[in-house]
């Protein structure tokens, strides 16, 4: 018997055999180019839309938010739930914000371009700040959203960034009730070393030794480290006294 159709047959079964097997590489090289494809698309994809400002953030996070800037006739602002925020405090038990409830937020008037016709021309937050009709009133809200049980005549209701830094007047997100800082004494209202190191920064940014939007940052993360944060050299080593304050800075 001839071996010639053996030998055909072999040589066809051999065939199909690697065509099947260059079938499969070619699949799985596509399935790799498209995941590549696919991995490549959403890296380089749109980033989700932000209505904070670009420019400045606190503590290196979030953007710092915008608020709406002075207003001709201010009106109380909605506050957090009550009991929703809560106060933190440095190691020398020095009261912070909540980050969440109040990130801070910038008077979209205030820029390094506007400063000699804002924050550094006297007077201008004098003309800027929300009566006490309307201060009052949130700061009562404001005390609810963070626990606040103590007396409101010995805390400040405060602008996170302070109006001679450029923040907001009235934005919610500026404003929380300050409880004292330690060596209060009863019955003798709101002590706040806050405001002096304010003053300090104010005075650099006006004079060109600090850059607006660094400062904003530096105050909204942690007012204690601000004028280190800047590379302004604290003079008090450590809490400067009231006096020095700018009354009509904050």
């Amino acid at each position: 018997m001839s071996t010639t159709p053996r030998w055909i047959a072999l040589v066809t079964a051999s065939a199909a055999l690697l065509a099947v097997t260059a079938s499969g590489c070619s699949s799985g090289s596509d399935d790799k180019k498209s995941e590549s494809k696919g991995a490549s698309s959403s890296a380089t994809g749109p980033s989700s839309p932000s209505s904070a400002s670009p420019s400045s953030s606190s503590g290196g996070g979030e953007p710092i938010p915008v608020g709406a800037g002075p207003q001709s006739s201010y009106t109380v602002q909605k506050q957090p739930a009550a009991g929703t925020c809560a106060y933190r405090f440095t190691t020398a038990k020095e009261p912070l914000p909540d980050p969440k409830c109040t990130p801070g937020a910038t008077n979209p008037k205030v820029t390094q371009a506007t400063l000699k016709t804002t924050i550094c021309r006297a007077g201008y937050t004098k003309g800027i700040r929300p009566p006490v009709s309307i201060t009052n009133r949130e700061k009562t809200a404001n005390a609810e959203s963070y626990g606040y049980k103590k007396s409101l005549r010995e805390a400040e209701y405060d602008h996170l960034i302070s109006l001679q830094l450029g923040g907001d007047p009235n934005d919610p997100r500026n404003l929380w009730v300050e409880p004292p800082s330690p060596g209060h004494r009863d019955g003798a209202g709101p002590n706040n070393p806050k405001d002096a190191i304010e003053t300090k920064l104010k005075t650099a940014i006006c004079s060109g030794k600090a850059d607006l939007t660094k400062v904003q940052r530096a105050i909204a993360h942690d007012w204690t480290t601000s004028l280190a944060a800047v590379g302004i050299a604290d003079d008090a080593k450590g809490r400067p006294p009231r006096e020095a304050a700018d009354a009509d800075g904050d």
